[in-house]
């Protein structure tokens, strides 16, 4: 037990020191005084050898001539005792002169090469045939027992014999000399640059005393709306730089929107690496993207038909990080581990999911009732009566808190950027914002937000819109939709809002208003695998027992009434009526899975398309061909995509709807560039898929005549259509709509650490 607590306690001082030492390292001052000692060092290393070569120079020098004055004093001494016939006195005459410290000793080589008189410490290793003796002076350095030894020959010329004479001095002197001028070169350079050191952080700390009072005066302006004055002659010299950095940070410059770039979850993990390296991405939203359920066969794995899921889950797998949801298939707890969290996909683990568990009386009043008895049908406005009860919102307010101690829990950093998704989590940003302060809060509403007029029928809309405005971000789908929020909060809310950069305040916090139109993944996973067209129309003409020559029209979505099934099937039945020629060619498949089922009104649409399904098969149907074919069941990604690939159109006839991810995936799935989208033009796809057929689905008959136009309409015409738009859905994948959010998050975040940094 003490083992253990020692041993916390020493990884605890590690890190206390560790993010000590990485403070320091933070620090301005200590950088400078970092870069004058590698310059200082730098300097050192480019003077000492010079200084060092010098030295040499200089004492080589000095040994030569000291050696050849010596030579030419004693040359005729040197002569005359060799004319001796016992050649005395050479040996005394040696000594005396190998008297001075310097001289190492002195020795005479005759012309064969042999030494005939040395001194005593005359070195074994200097030989006469060693060195290079010749007619004049010559000079070589030795080394000798870790010394270095200086032999200086001078030829000898003499009526008794030639030779030649060996002067050693020893260069321990000159070594000497090169040691202290390295430590006179060391200090000299220390105590310069210490004095350029000392100037240039005083120079450094007046300048940045100046820029921070500065940025403190164009923050200050800039916070307040006001126009930011950089001409006055005031102390401001970084002055125009900040305001153009404090501007671009507010989103008006080189957003997501300039770059043209092919997305991908490449490019997304390189945005993150780049804009917010280290940071924790969260997202939270009710449908959890994988469920796990019992059945039969065992547990089974599903991926839910929503259009949330789909833009959502190639970002995750992309981002990574964790992904908080409700927990609501009957296998779901049996999946998760202690902490009820699961990695997915399954396949290819790239995030965590955690599970959120809520009772039947939660889900009933949060998501059945408020979300989608409430929330739902007031935003879409197709006129059924939303339904408030008193409860439902208590309801919804106890789970948006359950959610937020799930985010609390899940973050690993004060400062995580939470993605938060869709109109049942309305009341959660400002959860967030209360609980961790420094969190990026981007929340995007996935649903159009109707008019103020409109959204002024709910009860609770103060506590919506203060709810949503505790966001960092806030995200729609258009800018109408951003325009209609900001018309709500200005009339419903005392607030400051800027319209011209689309910001409101509201109790000092600001949130930016933005539209991020959603996409998806490109190119499709769903597409991977698939068959040519022509065999994907094999497959469906034979599954539903239809006519070989078939003109087939498809229509894919959930159960709900803002989708106008039921208008879209009303246009099948008028084209028949007036184009009888139809008969037994058209075919309208209508995949729809149920949803909702416990809500009155998403049960009577699905009964009353079933009914009116039947009145026109009877009607128009005969010898085994029914123009109508109801699928009502859950279809996965795959099924879906062979579907598109096998229709000659696809139809989207939305009431309302915020983007509509089923007329994208049909553009994707046609890489033959065939096949023509009928698009209702109250979804937002229509802004941006304009090559489309834009139909208005309350208009029977010119539904009718826009299903049967595509129909006859040119394979050429087709293409063209069909091109512009997939280079529209490539271009503007979901990667991009994933870019566009995290891009503002990144300059928001770098926007606030000026703001904190100019206020300290």
């Amino acid at each position: 037990m003490m083992a253990s607590l020692f041993a916390a306690a020493h990884r605890t001082h590690a890190v206390a020191r560790s993010d000590a030492a990485h403070r320091l390292a933070r620090n301005p001052m200590v950088r400078y005084a970092l870069l004058g000692i590698v310059a200082a060092v730098l300097v050192m290393a480019m003077l000492v050898p010079v200084g060092t070569a010098v030295i040499e120079g200089w004492s080589r020098r000095d040994v030569e001539l000291r050696s050849r004055l010596l030579f030419r004093s004693i040359r005729d001494q040197i002569a005359a005792t060799r004319m001796r016939a016992d050649g005395a006195g050479l040996s005394p005459l040696f000594d005396r002169i190998a008297e001075d410290e310097r001289i190492l000793a002195l020795g005479i080589c005759n012309d064969t090469g042999a030494l005939v008189h040395a001194t005593r410490q005359m070195p074994r290793s200097v030989t006469c045939r060693a060195l290079a003796l010749g007619e004049s002076d010559a000079f070589t350095t030795l080394t000798d027992e870790n010394r270095r030894i200086h032999v200086g020959a001078f030829r000898l010329a003499t009526e008794a014999g030639g030779g030649h004479l060996l002067v050693l001095h020893d260069l321990a002197f000159a070594d000497a000399r090169v040691r202290t001028a390295r430590l006179y070169t060391v200090l000299s350079v220390a105590a310069v640059a210490g004095g350029v050191g000392l100037l240039a952080v005083g120079m450094a700390l007046a300048l940045v005393r100046s820029w921070t009072r500065s940025m403190r005066e164009v923050v200050s302006e800039a916070r307040h709306g006001r126009l930011i004055d950089c001409t006055k002659g005031r102390d401001m010299p970084a002055g125009r730089e900040i305001a153009a950095l404090i501007d671009d940070l507010r989103g008006e410059k080189a957003g997501a929107e300039g770059i043209h770039v092919e997305w991908s979850p490449k490019m997304l993990h390189r945005l993150l690496d780049e804009e917010l390296p280290d940071a924790e991405v969260l997202v939270v939203s009710n449908r959890e993207p994988y469920i796990h359920n019992r059945t039969d066969a065992g547990t089974t794995l599903q991926t839910p038909a929503s259009g949330l899921v789909a833009a959502l889950e190639p970002v995750m797998r992309a981002c990574g990080g964790t992904w908080i949801a409700h927990g609501s298939g009957s296998a779901d707890r049996e999946t998760v581990d202690a902490h009820d969290r699961v990695r997915v996909p399954p396949a290819d683990p790239a995030y965590a999911l955690r599970r959120v568990w809520l009772s039947e009386a939660e889900q009933d009043g949060y998501y059945y009732g408020f979300a989608n008895e409430g929330l739902w049908p007031l935003c879409h406005i197709a006129f059924v009566r939303p339904t408030f009860r008193e409860q439902d919102w208590q309801q919804y307010q106890a789970v948006n808190a359950r959610f937020a101690d799930s985010i609390v829990e899940e973050a690993g950093r004060d400062d995580p950027i939470v993605l938060v998704q869709d109109y049942h989590f309305a009341l959660l940003p400002r959860m967030i914002r209360e609980r961790l302060p420094r969190a990026t809060v981007v929340t995007f509403w996935h649903i159009p937000w109707p008019n103020a007029e409109t959204f002024g029928i709910c009860p609770w809309r103060d506590e919506i819109i203060d709810g949503l405005l505790g966001s960092t971000i806030l995200g729609f789908h258009t800018r109408f939709h951003c325009n209609n929020f900001l018309e709500a909060t200005d009339r419903f809310m005392e607030s400051r809002i800027d319209r011209e950069h689309g910001s409101i305040t509201l109790g000092g916090h600001e949130t930016m208003i933005r539209s991020y139109p959603i996409s998806i993944e490109w190119p499709p996973a769903a597409l991977a695998g698939q068959a040519p067209p022509e065999q994907c129309r094999a497959a469906v003409v034979a599954r539903y027992g239809l006519p070989a020559d078939a003109r087939i029209a498809v229509g894919v979505e959930r159960f709900d009434y803002t989708k106008g099934i039921l208008d879209r099937v009303a246009a099948i039945d008028d084209l028949l009526t007036r184009s009888p020629d139809l008969k037994g060619k058209l075919v309208y498949i209508q995949a729809a899975s149920p949803t909702r089922s416990k809500l009155g009104a998403y049960s009577a649409l699905q009964d009353e398309t079933v009914r009116l399904a039947g009145e026109i098969n009877a009607r128009h149907g005969g010898d085994g061909w029914s123009p109508i074919v109801l699928s009502i069941r859950h279809h996965e990604p795959h099924e879906v995509f062979e579907l598109f690939r096998a229709a000659d159109t696809c139809i989207v006839s939305s009431l309302h709807d915020g983007m509509n991810l089923v007329a994208k995936e049909f553009v994707a799935s046609r890489d033959d560039e065939h096949g023509v989208l009928i698009l209702s033009g109250f979804a937002g796809a229509s802004r941006e898929l304009s090559e489309a057929l834009i139909v208005n689905p309350y208009d029977t008959r010119s539904m009718a005549a826009a299903i049967e136009r595509a129909l006859g309409m040119p394979a050429a015409e087709q293409r063209e259509r069909m091109r512009l738009m997939r280079d529209q859905v490539r271009q503007r994948n979901v990667y991009r709509w994933a870019a566009q959010m995290l891009l503002d998050a990144a300059r928001l975040r770098k926007r606030e650490r000026i703001v904190t940094a100019s206020e300290s």
